[in-house]
C-alpha cells in the first residue's frame, strides 16, 4: 500500500487478553499515517457506546455467572450483537478510508465461545458464528486477521499492567481471571490461524532473546508485510 492507491483493507487484530491488541492497534495507525495512508482504527466491544455491549460488561463482571453457566449462543450473540449496531459505522469507515484496523472482531467471538465447549462440539458452533456475523448481520470479512501470539504468561502480566476500564472496576473482568480458560482460547486461535492459511498473519511478540519486541518495532515489521502484501 502506497499514498494516493485506492486499494482499501479491512486488517482484524486478534489475540487473548492481555496480547497488546490495543497497544499495537494505537502504534501500526500512528505509522500508516505517517506514511501518507488513510486509516482508521476501531475496537470491539464497543463499551458504552452500544446496548450489547453493556450487556457484554454486565457478562464480563460475571453478574450473568461463571463462564461455564452462560449459555455460548447467548454470549456469541452479545459479542455479534455490537458489531451489528456498530455496522453502519464500521461501513463509514471503510468506505472513507484505505485501511480500517480492528482491535477484536469475529475470530474473537468464535474464539472465545469455541474454547468453551469440548473439540467435537466447536465446528457447528464456529459455523453457527459465521453465519450470525457474516451471513444475517452482513458484516464485512477481513481481508486479513493479525493474531498477536502472545503467551497467556506474558498476557497475564500485562493485564495486571492495564490501567481502569470503563466496563468494570476489578483488576481482571471473568475471562481474565481464568488462565486455564484462556490457555484453551490460545489453542483455538492457533487453529484458527492454521486453517485460515493466507488470510491470517501470525506474529510472535517476543524477540529471540526471549523479550518483549517494543509495540513500535511490531507495528513497522507489520506494516513492512502489508506493504508487500499483494490484497493491497
Amino acid at each position: 500500500m502506497v499514498k494516493g492507491q485506492t486499494s482499501k483493507m479491512l486488517l482484524a487484530i486478534e489475540g487473548i487478553d492481555g496480547a497488546g491488541k490495543g497497544t499495537l492497534c494505537r502504534e501500526l495507525l500512528a505509522v500508516v499515517e505517517a506514511a501518507g495512508v488513510r486509516a482508521a482504527a476501531l475496537s470491539f466491544p464497543r463499551y458504552e457506546e452500544t446496548q450489547f455491549a453493556e450487556l457484554i460488561g454486565r457478562y464480563l463482571r460475571g453478574e450473568m455467572g461463571a463462564i461455564t453457566e452462560v449459555p455460548v449462543r447467548y454470549t456469541a450473540l452479545l459479542y455479534g450483537g455490537d458489531r451489528f449496531e456498530s455496522r453502519d459505522k464500521l461501513l463509514a469507515l471503510i468506505a472513507a478510508h484505505d485501511l480500517v484496523i480492528l482491535d477484536r472482531y469475529v475470530a474473537s467471538n468464535i474464539a472465545y465461545n469455541a474454547a468453551k465447549l469440548p473439540e467435537a462440539e466447536r465446528p457447528d458452533l464456529i459455523a453457527w458464528i459465521e453465519q450470525l456475523e457474516f451471513g444475517l448481520f452482513d458484516l464485512p470479512r477481513p481481508d486479513l486477521t493479525l493474531l498477536l501470539a502472545t503467551s497467556t504468561e506474558t498476557a497475564d502480566r500485562l493485564v495486571g499492567e492495564k490501567g481502569a476500564r470503563s466496563y468494570t472496576d476489578a483488576t481482571r473482568d471473568l475471562h481474565e481471571a481464568n488462565r486455564d480458560f484462556l490457555d484453551i482460547v490460545a489453542e483455538v486461535y492457533g487453529g484458527l490461524a492454521q486453517a485460515g492459511g493466507g488470510s491470517w498473519l501470525r506474529v510472535d511478540p517476543m524477540d529471540d532473546a526471549g523479550n518483549l519486541r517494543p509495540p513500535a518495532a511490531i507495528a513497522e515489521a507489520v506494516w513492512e508485510h502489508l506493504s508487500f502484501s499483494e490484497t493491497l
